[in-house]
């Protein structure tokens, strides 16, 4: 099994089959536009940037489920990564990533790298890196700053 197994909703309603990142290097990461490391949209924007080029995406998945700290509508979600943080890479649809609704991408993807107290995750911007493959390299809390994954990325391209 891999994440190519599933598929999510974009922010503008239409089904994405993850699939199609088949053969690409992924950080998926749980967003939130109200959170103390929301700043961290411009590290991934700038991580997107300088490797989309060779296999490498950045897919985020905005969720409201830490202190409401994601409320909007997907039309607001959207607007604000664009107007703000200049946003380019996939935004999914607001989903759940814990809990009886949990979107099974994010089931997989705790089940497949555990946190270091719960696999669970615990606040935003919990990262996972994903290989050609589609199998979780690394989890990542959500302090770690974007720019300190590079080494990592570039370790997975190469592979």
């Amino acid at each position: 099994m891999s994440i190519y197994q599933f598929s999510a909703q974009m922010i503008d309603g239409q089904e994405q089959p993850l699939d199609a990142y088949e053969g690409n290097v992924l950080l998926i990461v749980n967003t939130a536009s109200e959170c103390g490391f929301t700043p961290q949209l411009d590290g991934l924007q700038k991580l997107y940037e300088q490797y989309k080029d060779r296999g490498f995406a950045v897919l985020g998945f905005p969720c409201n489920q830490f202190n409401s700290q994601d409320p909007g509508s997907d039309e607001e979600i959207a607007t604000f990564c664009q107007s703000q943080y200049n946003v380019r890479f996939p935004i999914f649809s607001k989903i759940d990533v814990k809990g009886a609704n949990a979107h099974p991408l994010f089931t997989y993807l705790t089940d497949n790298a555990k946190g270091i107290v719960t696999r669970q995750i615990k606040w935003n911007f919990t990262k996972f890196l994903i290989d050609q493959q589609g199998q979780v390299l690394k989890r990542y809390a959500p302090q770690t700053k974007p720019e300190t994954i590079q080494q990592d990325i570039e370790k997975a391209l190469q592979s």
